[in-house]
């Protein structure tokens, strides 16, 4: 099983998106964390261009410190705008995106599926950083239309799911607290809905755990269609980020379950917006790989 940073870490540590400089500063603290697989991101528009016009500075740093990126997530809200000329724009950078992937020699291109377009008054979900914990309030506007939002959520994953296709990558959603696809159910819709082998699960433990799911049986739902892997713990109530053992989540039955479906991607360590960021993750790392041993993973 490879154990991976998530992107979260970095986030947390120097802001969202950070800069390049940050960015190859941390891939270094990833490694001195001890891992060898990590993960990337590129934030819209101006951040993703960055990134793919400095991608050889990247890859060359994450040789110099003897990592490997197994996962590369695009953050494009506008992916399925009601707006075409947004969506189609986003749909480009995503191609983009694709390469970047295929670049680093990833295994999976990861997405989210984004905040619906209603109207919340005060805070909306995840505008700037990932929050966790927080309430909103909405007022739904008396022209929306929920189907035609998910006939453009439909077409534009199966785009995203053919391409990545082409390009050898399997590619992945996550469903987070808050957003259009939230929980196992509605990946499931959507899955069936899009119809293409190549959409699969990005499973955040964490974000299912907060909304009660079994995760055990969410994982028997899925079926072998996890891809890709979040790792963070909690009680249960909030969506926080823990370290892996540090809530009430079931870690035994959840990779006795990953490995029933003979799951062999990344498991990638998630934690975020605790006060020791660092120890966290290296505690959490140890966990995997002392239950990976256990149950001969």
């Amino acid at each position: 099983m490879k154990i991976s940073c998530c992107f979260l870490y970095a986030i947390c540590k120097y802001g969202y998106p950070p800069t390049l400089e940050e960015t190859l500063k941390v891939i270094g603290e990833m490694a001195d964390m001890g891992f060898s697989y990590v993960e990337l991101e590129g934030v819209r528009e101006k951040n993703l261009r960055e990134v793919w016009e400095n991608r050889f500075g990247l890859k060359e740093r994450c040789e110099e410190v003897g990592v490997e990126v197994v996962n590369f997530c695009p953050i494009l809200p506008d992916i399925h705008s009601l707006d075409k000329e947004k969506r189609e724009k986003s749909l480009r950078l995503f191609d983009l995106a694709v390469e970047i992937a295929k670049f680093f020699d990833c295994i999976t291109i990861q997405t989210d599926s984004f905040v619906p377009p209603i109207k919340f008054i005060g805070e909306a979900p995840y505008q700037e950083m990932i929050n966790f914990g927080r309430a909103y309030r909405v007022e739904i506007d008396p022209k929306f239309d929920w189907d035609e939002l998910w006939e453009v959520v439909v077409d534009s994953y199966r785009y995203c799911a053919g391409r990545a296709d082409e390009a050898g990558l399997k590619f992945c959603l996550e469903p987070r607290v808050g957003e259009i696809i939230s929980n196992t159910d509605a990946l499931l819709r959507l899955m069936d809905a899009v119809a293409h082998e190549n959409l699969g699960a990005a499973f955040d433990t964490a974000h299912q755990h907060a909304q009660k799911e079994i995760l055990p049986l969410s994982i028997e739902k899925l079926n072998g269609k996890i891809f890709y892997l979040h790792v963070a713990d909690n009680h249960g109530c909030v969506n926080e980020h823990l370290g892996v053992g540090r809530g009430t989540i079931d870690w035994e039955g959840v990779f006795l379950a990953l490995k029933k479906h003979n799951f062999d991607g990344a498991a990638a360590v998630d934690v975020g917006h605790v006060p020791d960021l660092e120890a966290q993750y290296v505690e959490s790392r140890r966990y995997l790989e002392r239950l990976a041993e256990r149950l001969e993973i």
